[in-house]
């Protein structure tokens, strides 16, 4: 069991990672590449949505990566008081941008800039990627995984998030 927990731990905690870095690749390649994704790309919206995705997914990658570490020294327990105190500490400060980001999408939507919809795009996976960690999982990828979301009649708190209740 141990190698398999290891096993999918280094998935999340890798895939994670390599998002990150593909995602931020793609992004300049795409401004060097393609003149029409210059304006779409470089607006200070669009660049504020894709740093707070890059950051949350940097989170989801350090979370994995400190878990991993756990679990290679055999402690399946939660993360340390002070370790979940940093993640209870970037959960607010995720809530905190993401509300800035919510009166930036109210601007766009009244102003309709050309980047709107790539802020909007960009944004709403940001947001999704913060409730995948802090509150509630949205992500299943094997078949058993997604029966079991079937039968439990509805998607179940993140580690994280169970995690970080135990510091109530």
């Amino acid at each position: 069991m141990q190698k398999r927990v290891k096993k999918k731990l280094v998935s999340l905690y890798t895939g994670e990672l390599f998002a990150v870095f593909t995602f931020a690749l793609i992004w300049i390649l795409y401004i060097q590449l393609f003149e029409w994704s210059v304006p779409h790309l470089t607006a200070s919206s669009s660049l504020y949505a894709f740093v707070l995705l890059e950051f949350i997914l940097l989170q989801g990658s350090y979370y994995w990566y400190l878990k991993l570490k756990q679990v290679q020294q055999n402690d399946f327990t939660p993360l340390p008081g002070r370790q979940l105190k940093v993640f209870a500490n970037f959960k607010w400060l995720n809530t905190g941008l993401i509300v800035i980001g919510m009166f930036v999408l109210i601007y766009q939507i009244i102003s309709k800039p050309i980047e709107l919809y790539w802020f909007v795009f960009v944004f709403i996976f940001a947001v999704i990627e913060h409730i995948n960690y802090y509150y509630v999982r949205l992500s299943y990828q094997t078949i058993e995984e997604i029966k079991e979301l079937k039968r439990q009649k509805g998607f179940r708190k993140s580690r994280l998030a169970k995690e970080l209740d135990s510091l109530k």
